[in-house]
């Protein structure tokens, strides 16, 4: 598996320590430096591997946006946000180093600096991490604005903030494998992932924990190989959007924890179908998949399986009463219904779809619960319509529930498992039942159920250089996201940005006849195996009696690029 950012490295050319030492001069009989003003970046844009636009950095440094320094002034901004935020902006390397405590100093304390590029910056105490790491922050920035503060150097902040880039950057070693756990002694996966998935997110709260109260309900992606364990996609959130659909293919409908995770995941695999038909051996061999010689699809290889992992359990008939599990034959047929049939969300609740309630919402965005859209990717595969043009449907292995308030995972494999008995026998090939093992595993990020954060929805995947903060009931990134793809704030996980991914795949796979669809829904009617395992699904649990699957409008998927 790759380390974190991929083979696709760009060069950044004198490091930012490096320029901004050039331009400081020590003061005579004292060791603090005296700013020299910066001279200017200039950047140019390209397109990366996987579509995205990435700064290529010339000899001079790039504008900051003044009103990123404001907010931080203000207050509205933590330091520690604003060194990573100007990191992306002047593309340098920042991290917060655990040291020691100065000389003098009495009781316990600890300590962190700022590196730069390498260069460590004032040391920052407090009595605990969170605060030590503000402190060095603080210390750090204290060096760096009076710099970047140069007329010269900062346009007004009318202008606004640009997007940030999309550039991957060289990270060190620790950086590199976050989330990445390589596997000592007898079968230790179980313990292994929640501890990957930990590091992870931490990471991702240490550098903005404005962002902390986001991680209430979390669902993760882990890619397992012969010898190490990888966190791969991630997502948070629990809600769907407020609004009515919007059929431009810009706006998230749904950022609900496990299918933010699952569209984070399949970023990470239209970047791995780029390493494969990049036509680069030592690249192609770096990629998760195969082409497998009786199909011409691709599918995993065969040392490489995926893992899902959940901090609690998803909403619907995974989270069926005990008293349905232990004795189900004393209950009535409409109980059974109403817990093990299929279930919608709308506005982050749960409605069977039995019910009155559900039939009186029609005007409101209704997404299937998080149970059912397991359920069907456990049977279509989590690789959905698009991608399954290029590979076949891709199982996670087992489902880890890190739930401590979970006592069993009997409602799991009811809804996962049991509810499409008998169906593959009726699938067209290659698709089929995969039984994942359901497990528990330790509760390494409990649920906030007190969380200020709720509405909001953070997603990641192997290879980003920082996470994307969506605003659910929106759908749409917010302003203050670490990444942003531009000023219209529309989600990289959105329908639109999916089929420029897949338009991209199918120009370096050389499918002339996949470019030649006129529309995201076309593009999508034209899997026709997924399109049949998909009407043999929904027919087969209506036919159950589990419900009717219910659809959203044809007209969102109506939208060309």
């Amino acid at each position: 598996m790759m380390g974190r950012g991929g083979p696709y490295r760009v060069s950044r050319g004198a490091s930012f320590a490096q320029i901004l030492k050039k331009n400081m001069v020590s003061a005579p009989g004292c060791s603090s430096f005296v700013p020299k003003p910066v001279p200017e970046f200039t950047s140019t844009n390209t397109l990366d591997h996987s579509g995205n636009s990435t700064a290529k950095i010339s000899s001079k440094p790039k504008n900051i946006p003044k009103e990123l320094i404001d907010r931080y002034k203000r207050g509205e901004t933590h330091a520690v946000s604003l060194l990573y935020q100007l990191s992306q902006v002047l593309q340098f390397q920042v991290d917060m180093k655990e040291t020691v405590t100065t000389g003098g100093v009495t009781g316990f304390y600890f300590a962190f600096c700022a590196v730069i590029d390498g260069v460590e910056y004032k040391t920052g105490m407090g009595t605990n991490k969170k605060e030590a790491k503000a402190k060095a922050a603080q210390l750090a920035l204290e060096e760096l604005l009076p710099v970047l503060e140069n007329d010269s150097v900062l346009p007004d902040a009318s202008v606004g903030p640009p997007p940030l880039p999309v550039q991957e950057r060289d990270y060190p070693a620790s950086a590199a494998h976050a989330g990445r756990t390589v596997f000592e002694g007898k079968n230790p996966f179980k313990n292994q992932v929640p501890h990957a998935i930990k590091e992870m997110f931490s990471r991702m709260m240490d550098s903005y924990p404005e962002f902390s109260g986001c991680g209430g309900t979390v669902a993760a992606f882990v890619a397992q190989s012969s010898t190490a364990c990888e966190v791969v996609a991630l997502g948070t959130g629990s809600f769907n959007t407020k609004g009515s659909l919007v059929p431009n293919g810009r706006v998230l409908h749904d950022s609900h924890a496990v299918v933010t995770a699952r569209r984070s995941l399949m970023r990470y695999l239209y970047r791995q179908l780029l390493l494969f038909f990049s036509k680069n051996p030592s690249l192609e061999e770096t990629s998760i998949f195969q082409q497998d010689k009786t199909s011409k699809l691709l599918c995993l290889k065969s040392h490489i399986t995926l893992h899902l992992y959940l901090n609690q359990l998803p909403k619907g008939a995974a989270q069926i009463p005990s008293h349905l599990r232990l004795n189900p034959l004393s209950i009535s047929a409409w109980e059974v219904n109403n817990q093990i049939g299929l279930h919608v969300t709308i506005d982050g609740k749960v409605f069977s779809v039995f019910s009155s309630t559900f039939e009186q919402c029609c005007s409101h965005v209704v997404s299937m619960s998080a149970s059912d859209k397991i359920t069907q990717w456990q049977v279509l595969g989590f690789q959905g319509a698009l991608l399954s043009h290029f590979i076949e449907p891709i199982y996670v292995s087992s489902i880890l529930i890190g739930d401590e308030s979970c006592s069993d995972t009997r409602g799991m494999e009811v809804a996962i498992n049991q509810r499409v008995d008998g169906i593959t026998s009726k699938l067209p090939m290659f698709y089929c039942v995969y039984r994942p093992h359901i497990s528990m595993v330790p509760a390494v990020i409990p649920t906030d159920i007190h969380s200020t954060q709720k509405s909001l929805s953070l997603n990641w995947s192997q290879g980003d250089v920082s996470f994307e903060v969506v605003d659910s009931l929106e759908g749409r990134t917010v302003e203050e996201s670490p990444f942003k793809s531009g000023p219209a704030l529309a989600s990289r996980l959105c329908k639109a940005a999916m089929l420029s991914r897949f338009n991209l795949v199918a120009k370096e796979a050389q499918r002339e006849e996949l470019l030649a669809a006129v529309s995201y829904r076309e593009a999508k009617m034209m899997a026709k195996p997924y399109q049949e395992a998909k009407s043999v699904l929904k027919s087969y649990l209506a036919m159950r009696g589990y419900g009717q699957w219910v659809e959203k409008p044809p007209i969102s998927d109506h939208f060309t690029m």
